[in-house]
C-alpha cells in the first residue's frame, strides 16, 4: 500500500536502534526524508548507514540530548536546515530511572520531567510553526503501556507521560484547524537492544533463565509474542500518513492484547 509519503520530512528521536530506528526505516522506505537523532552519534552514523543503503534514501543525523532544552531546538532547525521543511514530528526517548516514587529526590524527577514531557513540548512549539508552513502534518509521541496501566517501581515515567498525555491531547485540539494531527503510541513488551539487556541483566548471565523469561512474557500476551519495533513501526508509518488525516487526540496501546483496560 502506497502511504503517500514520498518526500515528506521526518525529524525521528531516538533513531539510532529499537523502536525509533524501525519508524525511521519504515518512513524511508515509504520515501520520507529522515533526520534521526540520538546521544551517540557513532551509533547515529551506522544507523544512517544501514539506512541509506535502501533506495532512494536521504537521511540525515543529529547528535543530542533530549534533557537538553538548547538541543530539542537545534534537532528541528537542523532539519529544516537539511530539508527545507518538516511534515512529521516523532517524539520517541528511552525512558528515566526505575524505582521506588518515594526514593527520588527533587533532581530525579526534574529530569524525569525534562525526558518525557518538556522535551515534547519545545520540539512541538518549535516544529508547528513548519508544519503549517508545509500545510499540515504529524506528531507522534511513542510513550509505553504502562503510563495507562500503571507499574510499581516504574512512576517517574508513568507521572511524566500521564502529564504528556494531558499535552497531546489538548495540543491535537488546539492545531487541528491546521490540518495537523497529534497521536500518542504507547507499546507494551517490544524486543528491543534495550530490552533484551534487561533479560540478561535479570538473568545474571544465565541463558536458560534468560529464555524462560521470554517465554514466558510470551505467554502473558495474549497473541502469544512479545512485539517487534516493526509493529511499532507500522503503526506510526500510517498515523502520519494522509490516509490517517481524520485521526487525531488519540492514545493507541500497540502491545499484543496485554492491556487490560476495556
Amino acid at each position: 500500500m502506497d502511504l503517500h509519503l514520498k518526500g515528506k520530512v521526518a525529524v525521528v528521536g531516538g533513531g539510532s536502534s529499537g523502536i525509533g530506528f524501525a519508524i525511521a526505516q519504515r518512513l524511508v522506505t515509504e520515501g520520507a526524508k529522515v533526520l534521526i537523532w540520538a546521544r551517540r552519534e557513532t551509533l547515529l552514523q551506522e544507523a544512517a548507514t544501514r539506512l541509506r543503503a535502501i533506495e532512494g534514501a536521504e537521511v540525515v543525523i543529529c547528535a543530542a540530548d533530549i534533557k537538553s532544552p538548547e538541543d530539542n531546538l537545534r534537532v528541528i532547525r537542523a532539519a529544516v536546515a537539511a530539508f527545507g521543511r518538516i511534515d512529521i514530528l516523532v517524539n520517541n526517548d528511552g525512558a528515566p530511572p526505575k524505582g521506588a516514587l518515594l526514593d527520588f529526590d527533587d533532581e530525579a524527577w526534574h529530569q524525569a520531567l525534562q525526558q518525557n514531557l518538556m522535551s515534547v513540548v519545545r520540539m512541538s512549539r518549535e516544529a508547528v510553526p513548519h508544519l503549517r508552513a508545509a500545510g499540515g502534518g504529524s506528531i507522534i509521541n511513542i510513550t509505553a503501556l504502562s503510563v495507562l496501566q500503571p507499574v510499581a517501581g516504574f512512576g517517574l515515567s508513568v507521572a511524566s507521560w500521564a502529564g504528556l498525555l494531558g499535552y497531546a491531547k489538548t495540543l491535537s485540539l488546539e492545531i487541528g484547524p491546521d490540518h495537523i494531527t497529534v497521536n500518542t503510541i504507547c507499546p507494551g513488551r517490544i524486543d528491543t537492544p534495550l530490552s533484551r539487556r534487561s533479560f540478561t541483566r535479570v538473568a545474571k548471565g544465565d541463558a536458560e533463565k534468560e529464555a524462560a523469561a521470554r517465554a514466558k512474557l510470551d505467554l502473558e500476551t495474549p497473541v502469544r509474542r512479545i512485539g517487534k519495533p516493526e509493529d511499532v513501526a507500522d503503526i506510526v508509518s500510517f498515523l502520519v500518513s494522509p490516509l490517517a488525516a481524520f485521526i487525531t487526540g488519540t492514545t493507541i496501546p500497540v502491545d499484543g492484547g496485554r492491556s487490560a483496560a476495556i
